[in-house]
């Protein structure tokens, strides 16, 4: 037989002849391979350990007390708080507890000291949100969450914990957010607060008009006139008693009195002609000097009484020492009114001025107040969400089924394994016999022979067995099955050791 050349080209009959031919030549080799792989196999379905989830349901309770009625202090819609929630459970933190706690993932290190097992736990979370269609408005009603492990009871605990923490966060966080909205507001309502009382002190009462102003200003002129009126009287009355005092020859002498007169009212006549000369009637010397003008010639037209006889002074009230202290009294009056009138001069020059600045302050005032009473309002506000918030009036997330434990078992799915291993098997068989066939080199029948060569061939001898080669050849037979069924089940039990709690190699072959 021939050796060193390869067949093929020179090959006969149908595939299935051909396949047939091969399976008899290569029928001990695939059994082999086809036992092995599928021993290996199905010792690694039946080592995987079990994979259970459970699940619970959260339900998003709206509000107790319509939103109409009481506001809440809340904002933001619940997809965004169920996402910030999820990034506070899944923390290193918090799962790192909830290992430690639960004893999760023995096979892994610690998370205290490595990453893997909290990687592993987070793949192992599943939420689902459950979504309705309102109005083309997509609303957020609940949501599943879900765990999965290799033991049911521990699964449905740490589901049950995990939804916990997503009903205490999600009141934590209202609460919080309620707290700090009204803490906020009320530091904004006590700035606002002083800064209105500020104003209200800042902006005082409003100014007259100014028609109130220059009546005011005339009733004092009216007081200015009278006050002069008063002082002539007093001084003609003083000059009566000085000369009664003097003795009868001074009082016996006419028409002194008359022309002291005479020269005041010529004297206030000449300034005011001065007076007008720089100023109009409304000045308020212009209006003084008329009216002590008008006075003196009331007066003048007013007959005088007798002198009475000088024998002796009068007494009584008409005294000197009386008339000058009336007279102190009318000139102190007068400096008060002069100064009432100067500030009335002063406001009405400054009342166009002070009007303007008191409505701009009046303005701020208002704008400032509204918006006190808008910050007030919404304090009282954010004090009963507050309220609403500790007593679980507001929204809240509720637990609304519990995870149970689970009696069959998420993964594997050891029928279907078993089938991938049993097709696994026949492919490796098949392939380990066609590479065999395709690496042997020798003519098995003489049409491959006859196909390969020239050479007439004239007859086939077939191989001659002697008895001893038959028994050497059972010897050999027995001993390479005996080799192949050890190796088959070392194969088998390494295979079953290795993937015996292997949670790893269940969530692989049960894709993910």
């Amino acid at each position: 037989m021939v050796h060193d050349m390869q067949t093929g080209s020179g090959q006969t009959g149908s595939g299935f002849t051909r396949a047939g031919e091969i399976w008899g030549r290569r029928k001990w080799l695939g059994f082999t391979v086809f036992a092995a792989v599928l021993a290996v196999s199905l010792g690694i379905v039946a080592a995987l350990p079990p994979m259970f989830r459970s699940r619970a349901t959260v339900l998003v309770d709206r509000e107790q007390v319509p939103e109409a009625f009481v506001r809440s202090a809340v904002s933001g819609e619940v997809e965004t708080r169920i996402h910030r929630i999820s990034q506070e459970v899944l923390s290193r933190e918090r799962l790192a507890g909830l290992i430690e706690r639960f004893n999760l993932y023995p096979q892994l290190p610690r998370p205290s000291t490595n990453e893997s097992a909290i990687e592993e736990m987070r793949r192992d979370i599943v939420l689902e949100p459950k979504v309705v269609d309102q109005g083309g408005r997509i609303t957020t009603v609940g949501f599943g969450l879900s765990y999965r492990g290799n033991d049911p009871l521990k699964v449905a605990d740490v589901t049950n914990a995990l939804a916990a923490l997503y009903v205490e966060r999600n009141s934590k966080i209202r609460e919080r957010q309620a707290s700090g909205t009204a803490e906020f507001l009320k530091g904004q309502l006590t700035d606002m607060k002083a800064k209105l009382d500020e104003q209200e002190r800042r902006i005082g009462q409003a100014p007259l008009p100014l028609e109130a102003e220059v009546a005011g200003l005339e009733r004092l002129n009216m007081r200015l006139r009278v006050n002069s009126d008063r002082q002539l009287r007093a001084m003609d009355r003083r000059e009566r008693l000085v000369k009664e005092a003097e003795g009868p020859a001074l009082a016996a002498t006419p028409g002194a009195a008359p022309e002291t007169s005479a020269a005041r009212l010529a004297k206030l006549k000449q300034e005011l002609a001065e007076l007008r000369t720089r100023y109009t009637d409304k000045y308020p010397d212009v209006i003084r000097i008329k009216g002590e003008i008008a006075a003196l010639e009331a007066r003048a037209e007013t007959p005088r009484p007798e002198p009475a006889t000088a024998t002796a002074p009068r007494t009584g009230k008409d005294t000197i020492a009386e008339v000058d202290a009336e007279l102190r009294m009318l000139k102190d009056e007068e400096r008060t009114v002069q100064q009432q009138i100067a500030g009335f001069e002063h406001r009405t020059d400054a009342a166009p001025r002070r009007q303007q600045e008191f409505q701009r302050q009046a303005r701020d005032y208002a704008t400032t107040k509204e918006f006190y009473q808008s910050l007030l309002k919404r304090y009282e506000d954010a004090q009963i969400a507050e309220s609403m918030e500790q007593g679980q009036k507001s929204e809240q997330f509720r637990i609304l089924d519990a995870a149970v434990p689970s009696k069959e078992p998420l993964a594997p799915n050891r029928m279907r394994l078993g089938l991938l291993a049993l097709a696994l098997s026949i492919g490796a068989a098949a392939l380990v016999a066609m590479v065999r066939e395709r690496l042997d080199t020798s003519f098995h029948t003489v049409d491959d022979l006859r196909a390969f060569s020239r050479i007439p061939v004239i007859t086939g001898i077939p191989p001659l067995v002697t008895e001893r080669d038959a028994r050497q050849r059972r010897w050999r037979l027995g001993l390479v099955t005996v080799a192949l069924v050890v190796g088959i089940g070392i194969a088998t039990s390494g295979s079953y050791l290795f993937a015996h709690n292997s949670e790893q190699l269940t969530r692989l072959l049960s894709g993910g």
